[in-house]
């Protein structure tokens, strides 16, 4: 009797293991690229994170340590939780929305959508120029935008934000931070075609800038405290 018994609780613990470890699985899957997640989800990883220049290995499909540590090192750097998994919040960095709506399986366009896009571009306005005149505002969104058109960086609006070491409001978190509707609707102007800087690529606030390569480009414009500059 005592020994049905003890066979019993075993074969009750057993099944709630095999049970807890297939829930596990399944959350991780929907939306979170790790080990063991698709080869085309892991690609796409890969892609961006090596073009922003935290990943030197192969573009390969394969999530493994290098990877992790790539992962790792952006999250560190974007004030992200440091956990070597990308799930919503670091995906969302990334601007790889599709991989979180429809799970780590899937291999669609990296891009994000019209209103993805205008809400990353306002939060970087927020943390950049929060305290700048909206057309000052405007004339960050354009730069970043302009960047996106021009060969020498990024082709889309995350790969220039998250471009290492390209904006302060990245390196010190501020990007996280809620952009209000003045930024929201700087970011909108932007994307609807408006460039108070006639085509910058740079900008930069002359009291506090200490690089001396960005003071030797060419100033084409100003508003409030940032000067822009081909």
């Amino acid at each position: 009797m005592r020994r049905n018994r003890t066979y019993t609780i075993l074969l009750t613990c057993l099944l709630i293991v095999i049970l807890a470890t297939s829930f596990v699985t399944t959350v991780l899957a929907q939306g979170v690229v790790y080990y063991g997640s698709s080869a085309s989800a892991v690609r796409q990883v890969q892609t961006k994170l090596k073009n922003w220049g935290y990943y030197g290995g192969n573009v390969d499909g394969i999530f493994g340590y290098k990877t992790e540590q790539a992962v790792r090192w952006f999250q560190s750097a974007n004030g992200l939780a440091v956990d070597g998994k990308c799930g919503t919040q670091t995906l969302t960095a990334m601007g790889l929305y599709d991989l979180i709506d429809s799970g780590s399986g899937s291999s669609g366009s990296s891009s994000g959508s019209y209103d993805d896009n205008v809400y990353l571009l306002a939060r970087c306005i927020y943390g950049e120029a929060r305290g700048e005149p909206y057309t000052g505002q405007v004339a960050v969104a354009a730069v970043i935008l302009n960047r996106v058109k021009d060969s020498g960086f990024p082709n889309s609006i995350s790969g220039v934000i998250y471009q290492r070491g390209a904006f302060d409001a990245v390196a010190d978190g501020q990007v996280n931070l809620t952009p209000n509707q003045n930024a929201l609707n700087a970011a909108k102007d932007a994307m609807n075609g408006w460039d108070p800087t006639g085509g910058a690529l740079y900008y930069y606030n002359p009291v506090t800038a200490t690089n001396q390569w960005i003071r030797s480009r060419e100033i084409i414009a100003t508003f409030g405290n940032h000067v822009f500059c081909l």
